[in-house]
């Protein structure tokens, strides 16, 4: 069972929708005796990632979330949080994994946001993309991304400047893309996370 994190900050419908496809049993996380409940996390995200931390903070969670060992996905925004720090309203995050969440409009010379299909390689033999094959297209939706690293980034991802696709870091993990609109290649990536 997967626990999604409901702080307020999530399409929840569209997840909840894709996990119903692939045959993954879900429950939501309100408060912090739900954890215990679920053997692996989930924390969506959409929108502005200042305001979803806020949102975070107000939930009470973040304190169990950072001490969790079981896994955790986090999904765009939600991956956002992960890292130390936005420039999307100068936030101060989770400090979970240390990279840092940037602004593609001062940097790329490309249509901001990265909206649509674009191919990603999988580094460090990521789990998440187990029989996924290299240079599948995923689908996003974003204005920021995370840095990329050669030890934390599970997948890159080219759009003007290459960035982090995916983050790994001990039990948490995050990605960019939003699996639960990507087709078979997402729904592989939520049946190898459940598998974790």
């Amino acid at each position: 069972m997967v626990g999604i994190v409901n702080y307020g900050a999530g399409n929840i419908f569209s997840l909840t929708a894709a996990l119903d496809r692939v045959g993954i049993g879900y429950g939501m996380i309100n408060e912090e005796a739900d954890f215990d409940q679920y053997e692996r996390i989930i924390i969506p995200g959409v929108g502005h990632a200042g305001a979803a931390m806020s949102k975070l903070q107000e939930s009470g969670l973040i304190a169990k979330i950072i001490a969790l060992e079981k896994p955790v996905l986090g999904i765009c925004v939600g991956m956002q949080l992960l890292t130390a720090y936005s420039e999307e309203g100068d936030a101060d995050l989770l400090h979970i994994i240390p990279l840092r969440t940037l602004h593609f409009d001062q940097r790329i010379g490309e249509k901001v946001p990265h909206m649509g299909w674009n191919s990603i390689s999988p580094k460090n033999d990521c789990p998440l993309f187990q029989d996924v094959p290299d240079n599948s297209y995923f689908y996003f939706v974003h204005s920021y991304y995370i840095e990329a690293d050669a030890q934390l980034s599970g997948a890159l991802c080219n759009y003007g400047i290459e960035f982090s696709a995916a983050i790994q870091r001990d039990n948490f993990f995050g990605v960019q893309f939003h699996p639960e609109k990507s087709g078979l290649v997402g729904e592989q990536v939520l049946r190898n996370f459940a598998k974790l």
